[in-house]
């Protein structure tokens, strides 16, 4: 690895200058899972949650997360994404692990800069959807093993994350 890249030589934040990088095609995969009592599960697998779809509104919120990233996190490039998509995996509970929802995002753009952050911003915030439309019947939702999976293009070539 090398130095951080968000520091100047004197030690300040700053945010790289992407303008001599070539364009080129890039993609981030991001996963991440929340994990909830089966009960929780069937009401999002039965469509009868309260407020209504939970999963096509993590959906939706998820890809409006991707595109709004650089608002969220300070050093991000503003980026005009491509391709933004957000799939779910339920998993019934069984004698080794909980009822879950995994999230996986996929973001690509032809650009400067890579976009990782973008599908990380989009599983969080898909969990984080999650979590608030189902809380009231199930506060003790745990969100986890959020990260990246995949990324490809750009100066640095693919990453496959072996984890």
């Amino acid at each position: 690895m090398n130095a951080l890249t968000h520091f100047d030589a004197q030690g300040q934040a700053h945010m790289v200058d992407v303008a001599a990088k070539a364009a080129t095609h890039r993609i981030a995969i991001a996963g991440g899972r929340i994990e909830m009592l089966p009960g929780t599960l069937a009401i999002i697998e039965a469509g009868s949650a309260k407020k209504g779809d939970v999963l096509g509104i993590a959906r939706i919120a998820g890809i409006m997360a991707a595109k709004k990233t650089s608002e969220l996190i300070p050093l991000c490039h503003p980026l005009a994404l491509t391709h933004v998509a957000v799939d779910f995996e339920v998993k019934q509970a069984d004698d080794t692990a909980p009822a879950s929802v995994y999230c996986r995002a996929t973001v690509e753009i032809v650009g400067a800069t890579g976009v990782e952050m973008e599908a990380l911003t989009a599983v969080q915030v898909a969990l984080l959807t999650i979590y608030d439309m189902c809380k009231a019947v199930d506060r003790g939702m745990t969100m986890g093993d959020c990260k990246l999976l995949e990324k490809h293009g750009g100066k640095s070539g693919s990453f496959v994350n072996g984890t």
